[in-house]
């Protein structure tokens, strides 16, 4: 691993180029979460009956929120080994690869020991038939021995990602999904295995997937530097990262509270109503998917410059990234203007919902637009690891996107519920945009 001096992370140093190099393969290796889910619904519905796939899709959910409770661990890993990237201290960038897979394979573990109290916790909250949560319970049963591997790769990842080595993570993605959808096949369609050949298959490719990724980042076990204890385990550090990662965690479950009260607000406002804003969220999660190569691009950037202590290159990573950023946001504003109601009417053939959502789709046009600024604005601050403030933005957003609703929803209905989430867009973009040259001012000289 090479160390990373200032001068590599100069104004000049941070194109257009570099930039792309980090974005695109993320992008890339968003393209393949959709597909696996395709598969894993299309896999069980030859079997042509209902409890498979509504077992599948209830399984992947319950996992897939409590896994989601550990993306801090991709996000807070990314800002802090960035910055000890910039600042050339190889040591701490290797202890920072050791702390993030103690602190997954801690969680992984606990995670194993409380699966029936938490499967319980689940289908209280999510009741099923007792067919679908039978199979549910076995898939679960199946796939809660890889939550280790599952947690370790969002480590890595963030580890990858804050050292720009993107195209590995590609790989690992690729990899990973792309076994996954092989055993999928060969296990549900070729030896009739049902749910639990899906569960064994993502089992199976999460464990593959983290044996890839520890290869991919054995550069960081390289002369010994992880045998380092006493760095490993310094007090000042780990304290750091719990900080870290708890305000990441509290602003990501406020961030997930506000989505899903979206949902069961819509819920309330009619079946036809809660369709139709479930397809135009889809819009949101492109968006979202689109974005994140440029997010993550400035979170490494950022937190590069942060770590040299360079303000110039600093602002112009938050710069450079935003502007492509806004090109991305524009170009989809502008598809989905053009091309909304024809996706509206590939999503769902129910009349009355195609309708309703092209009702709506002006926001989906207005979303990426007023969005983007909060979207980039967390990259930054999650580089720079100003998780303190972000925890707080979050905190100041969540109310006024309740007090928007409260005064809103009654007055305008479902228009009013998009109002509101896009005050909420707006509140997160100002709470962080009145902290940032508090986080200019944190690199040392210009």
């Amino acid at each position: 691993m090479a160390d990373l001096s200032p001068a590599d992370i100069s104004p000049a140093d941070l194109t257009h180029r570099r930039v792309l190099k980090i974005a695109v393969p993320i992008v890339l290796a968003n393209l393949t979460v959709p597909l696996l889910g395709a598969v894993d619904t299309g896999v069980v519905g030859q079997i042509k009956e209902a409890a498979p796939i509504g077992a599948v899709g209830i399984g992947a959910i319950i996992l897939s929120a409590i896994y989601w409770i550990f993306g801090f661990l991709r996000m807070g890993t990314t800002g802090l080994t960035s910055q000890a990237h910039g600042a050339g201290d190889r040591a701490e960038v290797s202890a920072l690869l050791i702390r993030a897979l103690l602190v997954a394979w801690a969680a992984g573990a606990v995670f194993i020991l409380l699966q029936l109290p938490l499967m319980n916790l689940a289908f209280m909250i999510s009741p099923a038939s007792s067919e679908v949560e039978t199979l549910a319970r076995g898939y679960i049963g199946i796939r809660v021995w890889s939550a280790p591997a599952a947690i370790s790769i969002y480590g890595l990842t963030g580890w990858l990602i804050a050292q720009e080595r993107t195209r590995a993570v590609l790989i690992l993605q690729l990899w990973m999904n792309g076994l996954n959808v092989v055993l999928d096949l060969w296990f549900v369609l070729g030896l009739g295995w049902g749910v639990n050949g899906v569960a064994l298959a993502t089992f199976l490719a999460e464990w593959s997937g983290l044996a890839l990724g520890l290869f991919l980042c054995r550069n960081g076990f390289n002369a010994g530097l992880w045998r380092q204890g006493a760095r490993i385990f310094d007090r000042a550090k780990l304290r750091r990262m719990l900080a870290v990662n708890t305000d990441i965690m509290v602003r990501s479950v406020l961030l997930q509270a506000a989505f899903l009260s979206f949902l069961f607000l819509g819920a309330g406002l009619g079946d036809v109503t809660l369709a139709a804003n479930q397809v135009l969220l889809q819009f949101l999660h492109v968006t979202a998917y689109a974005l994140d190569g440029f997010a993550f691009a400035a979170e490494t950037l950022v937190g590069q410059a942060l770590g040299a202590g360079r303000r110039t290159a600093l602002r112009r990573a938050a710069v450079l990234t935003s502007l492509w950023g806004v090109g991305i946001v524009a170009v989809l504003a502008l598809a989905f203007a053009l091309a909304g109601g024809l996706i509206i009417d590939i999503m769902t053939k129910a009349p009355e919902v195609r309708l309703l959502a092209r009702d709506y789709l002006p926001w989906m046009v207005l979303a990426p637009l007023i969005g983007i600024a909060s979207w980039m604005l967390d990259g930054v601050f999650i580089g720079a690891t100003r998780t303190r403030d972000m925890r707080i933005a979050m905190i100041i957003s969540t109310t006024i996107y309740a007090l928007a609703v409260a005064l809103l929803l009654p007055l305008w209905g479902n228009n009013g519920l998009w109002a509101a989430l896009m005050i909420f867009f707006v509140a997160r973009a100002v709470t962080l945009a009145l902290r940032y040259p508090a986080l200019e001012a944190q690199a040392k000289r210009a």
